[in-house]
């Protein structure tokens, strides 16, 4: 895919999926701006990096971003898996000023750098577990799907700006997030079991649609909620 001259603004590029993303986006060309608490010895030379916590101060955004944007990626998140009984009120607060805050207030400062590109993308990062019935992912569960409804909602307000909203919603994906479910070769092999497709994600997987949604070749596709995920969303096979 073609990304010449595209400025693209990824949150959470450090590592797993938007470290993917970043390395892939360059290599195709594009512009890339970072926003993470730490940056990351494996980006490609170009990277302009703010270092800040999507939760804290975020008004420097305003004086590092270009005029156009041309696409944003809210690729932060968490896998907090504790039964019911176990799970406080702080613990559904924190996945859900994470996951849903962060992201709107990623957006609300960019919006109008999005708004001058006359064609920009947008895309969130959901779970499987949104829409999947899983034991011990109530909290989780909960700030994913409102990270889904405030996508459709974004999409249809931001449509006559030209501005596309969509969704990826992976299932397990080996990152440094996932590393406690997938520390062992037991778990492994359990995981990857477990979805239809024999094997768990990788973040490439994950990036490649990610890539997709922002480019060009997806201008006429927005809310929608892309599953990623080895058809373990869908499909019952044993």
């Amino acid at each position: 895919m073609n990304f010449n001259g595209k400025n693209i603004l990824v949150i959470g590029g450090s590592s797993g999926i938007g470290l993917s993303l970043i390395k892939r986006l360059s290599a195709d060309g594009a512009h890339i701006y970072n926003v993470s608490r730490s940056a990351s010895e494996e980006w490609p030379s170009g990277v302009l990096h703010l270092p800040l916590d999507v939760l804290g101060d975020i008004s420097a955004i305003a004086g590092f971003l270009p005029e156009q944007l041309h696409g944003l990626v809210y690729s932060v998140g968490s896998i907090n898996l504790k039964p019911f009984s176990r799970l406080t009120e702080d613990d559904f607060l924190i996945d859900y000023r994470l996951n849903v805050l962060g992201a709107v207030r990623m957006i609300q400062q960019s919006i109008k750098n999005l708004k001058n590109s006359k064609g920009a993308s947008i895309v969130l990062i959901s779970s499987v577990a949104a829409r999947t019935g899983m034991g011990f992912h109530a909290s989780i569960s909960a700030a994913k799907g409102a990270v889904e409804g405030l996508a459709l909602s974004l999409a249809a307000e931001l449509a006559t700006h030209h501005i596309r909203v969509n969704v990826v919603a992976p299932s397990l994906t080996d990152t440094p997030l996932a590393q406690m479910l997938l520390n062992t070769p037991e778990k492994k092999e359990a995981s990857a079991k477990r979805h239809p497709l024999g094997k768990y994600g990788v973040a490439d997987d994950i990036s490649a649609s990610i890539a997709f949604l922002l480019s060009e070749e997806s201008q006429w596709m927005t809310a929608q909620v892309i599953g990623v995920d080895g058809g373990f969303g869908k499909l019952k096979t044993n």
